[in-house]
């Protein structure tokens, strides 16, 4: 494990998504952005993820898509993670950079290392790397990747990047991949590796985090449910031998109109919710009621101050 356990009590440390997608997916502005929110306070910048955005997708976004809407209109603009983040570990100099989250089982865990390695050090060790499965079978499809045994996969590339950190030399032999014993001579700056957060909603995804992940990307939900997922990943740390109290929440908080919190004015509320149930990280994302960066920005701002 490479985090520690908060104490009680410990100040709430506030995250905002990077401009990325839909009217704020602007590269050339993440620089800018990256460093005004820094200077505003923002202990962490996030990026997301979204391959693919098919007219007729076979799977609906489960954070509130319907067959006339499938999935929401920003995803149709979204730019890359990486570059994204290394914008952003080129100006900034104490937020930690995030990724909430890749889609883990698409991704090759060679490459994956490598870039991701290449990111730890350019920030000097301020990376934190967040997988999910995914929700759109389209994105599996058009990178040639099954769509069954996505949970398989995952828990592959865990293994062979914990491989690629940490071997000397570093080789891996399972299910999706072999990699031939080699040398790799690029080392993270974070040791062992980076802290790797993993998404998900469902018991076994909550099991996985608690048997082999730092924390859980969780989403925005009742408080019941959100304490009742937490509960199996803790159970399940504690069968895997594991301190259940070093695994860390971060609480990512969509502000979007039609949902229950509509505007950055509801989510205090839901920081004050957070703090009753221990959760100290929250990482909020301005792309559904921002027009432009500068926007963003000026939202940021009224957060912070709230």
């Amino acid at each position: 494990m490479t985090t520690t356990p908060r104490p009680a009590g410990a100040p709430m440390r506030l995250g905002l998504a990077l401009p990325q997608y839909g009217t704020l997916a602007d590269p050339a502005a993440v620089p800018r952005f990256a460093t005004a929110a820094e200077d505003l306070g923002f202990a962490s910048l996030w990026v997301g993820d979204r391959i693919l955005t098919p007219r007729e997708p076979s799977d609906l976004y489960p954070g509130g898509g319907t067959p006339e809407h499938p999935y929401p209109r920003e995803f149709e603009t979204f730019a890359d993670p990486f570059t994204t983040l290394a914008a952003a570990a080129a100006v900034t100099r104490t937020a930690r950079l995030g990724m909430s989250a890749l889609t883990g089982p698409v991704y090759s865990p060679v490459l994956l290392a490598r870039a991701l390695t290449s990111l730890d050090l350019a920030s000097s060790g301020r990376l934190d790397v967040g997988f999910g499965l995914g929700w759109l079978r389209e994105e599996y499809f058009a990178t040639g990747v099954p769509w069954e045994g996505r949970g398989r996969r995952l828990e592959d590339v865990l293994d062979a990047l914990d491989a690629l950190w940490t071997g000397d030399p570093a080789a891996h032999e399972g299910p999706q991949w072999r990699i031939a014993p080699s040398t790799v001579g690029l080392r993270p700056a974070q040791r062992p590796r980076p802290p790797v957060l993993l998404g998900g909603f469902s018991p076994p995804a909550l099991a996985r985090i608690g048997r082999r992940a730092d924390g859980w990307l969780a989403g925005w939900m009742p408080k019941q449910y959100l304490e009742g997922l937490w509960s199996v990943a803790r159970e399940a740390a504690e069968k895997a031998g594991r301190d259940p109290n070093s695994l860390r929440r971060v609480l990512r908080i969509n502000p979007r109109q039609g949902t229950a919190i509509e505007t950055v004015a509801d989510v205090p509320p839901c920081l004050d919710v957070a703090r009753e149930l221990g959760i100290t990280e929250v990482l909020v994302d301005l792309h559904y009621v921002a027009k432009d960066v500068d926007h963003a920005l000026e939202l940021a701002g009224e957060l912070i101050a709230d």
